[in-house]
């Protein structure tokens, strides 16, 4: 089996599950708990957020764990535009942001919020001149992600923080799921930025966990009320299994960073060579340091991208259409549309995405199994 869909989610990695195990079994009592045993769990869980602030050179109070990136997503819009309502209820966002964003928007949108979508230009990216625009005295936040998570594009994340720090009242959060571990930590953990999203299973912990950073000093509505967990902002026993295999995965992930960036951009770089030639190809992520080193996405212009994600399975090889929240939809890919791809192309767009555990041989038979699909579909397509 070849696994070319690490976007969609990551094999936890054994030591992860060695750990979750461990503290499971060993360490079970409540963080929250006055005994001993729950002492134990709170130095545990205290130990964990501190690693993952070092990791990010950050304080170990701005981490904040949640579920996941969509809950870490909708807390920070929601909890902005709650938390910011009495100053205003503008907010700008991309037209391509994924659906845990989007989707909040259209909902705050409801309870009479207004909402500005940023355009995009044909490889996915925002111009900072239209940000600078979009921004009214009443704009209480900005929210975009670090790398698309359909087609790889990287957003100009230091050029928007340079503009905000002209608005230093307006909150600033980065959807960094896709971007964590991929070369960029400069660019999302930058001086100006306020909130910042990531979710485990996009780097080899287990599902259902995630966290926030928050700069000091910034303030959010909590959504989660209850028994005051995590400094009273996100109430809820925490998962303390998977935040502590959290922070052993991020600390695998940023070992030799530039090591894995590296062989993930040569994977990428040979498949990109190969079908780049091919007169029914469109690729929509190129091999430039403007996009992310382990997102492919591409057409075969005529087939749809089920059908390709499909035929690549019977051979063993599991890619994925652009957006695994989206594809059991069988929707064209947001991105795409936004790039203003005409829509026949953009249902048939696939996507290739990566990590350091993938192999340049698994890059070879993927070559080779794409030339055999192609030539099948370029038959079926001349006998219709």
């Amino acid at each position: 089996m070849i696994y070319f869909d690490n976007s969609a989610t990551t094999q936890a990695a054994p030591a992860v599950l060695e750990t979750y195990t461990t503290v499971s079994q060993k360490i079970w009592g409540n963080p929250s708990s006055l005994h001993n045993f729950g002492e134990t769990a709170f130095h545990l869980l205290e130990q964990s957020r501190q690693q993952i602030a070092g990791l990010l050179g950050v304080q170990a109070h701005e981490i904040f764990f949640t579920s996941g990136g969509t809950e870490g997503d909708n807390w920070v819009l929601k909890g902005t535009a709650i938390e910011k309502r009495a100053f205003g209820k503008h907010l700008i966002t991309t037209a391509v942001e994924h659906p845990a964003i989007h989707n909040s928007m259209e909902q705050l949108k409801e309870l009479g919020y207004e909402v500005t979508y940023l355009p995009v230009d044909q490889e996915g990216r925002i111009n900072v001149a239209d940000l600078k625009a979009a921004i009214r005295p009443d704009t209480i936040l900005v929210s975009t992600m670090a790398v698309n998570n359909e087609i790889g594009t990287i957003q100009p994340l230091l050029e928007v923080a340079e503009l905000l720090k002209q608005y230093p009242k307006i909150h600033f959060h980065i959807d960094a799921v896709q971007g964590i571990g991929k070369g960029i930590q400069n660019m999302i953990m930058n001086d100006r930025v306020d909130f910042v999203t990531f979710s485990g299973h996009k780097f080899h912990a287990t599902r259902g966990v995630g966290f926030i950073y928050a700069r000091n000093g910034r303030k959010l509505a909590p959504l989660m009320n209850g028994g005051g967990q995590e400094s009273n902002w996100r109430s809820g026993t925490e998962n303390l299994p998977a935040i502590a295999g959290m922070a052993k995965a991020l600390r695998l992930l940023l070992t030799d960073e530039d090591g894995k960036v590296a062989r993930e951009r040569a994977i990428k770089q040979r498949i990109y060579e190969h079908i780049k030639s091919f007169p029914k190809v469109t690729i929509f992520s190129q091999p430039t340091t403007g996009f992310a080193p382990h997102i492919l996405c591409f057409t075969i212009n005529g087939v749809r991208g089920e059908t390709i994600v499909h035929a690549f399975e019977d051979q063993g090889i599991y890619i994925s259409t652009t957006s695994a929240c989206s594809s059991k939809k069988h929707l064209a890919s947001s991105t795409l549309m936004a790039m203003h791809v005409q829509e026949n192309i953009a249902t048939s767009a696939v996507r290739v995405s990566l990590d350091e555990n993938n192999t340049l041989a698994e890059a070879d038979q993927f070559i080779k199994v794409f030339d055999q699909l192609y030539q099948k579909f370029s038959k079926i397509n001349a006998d219709a």
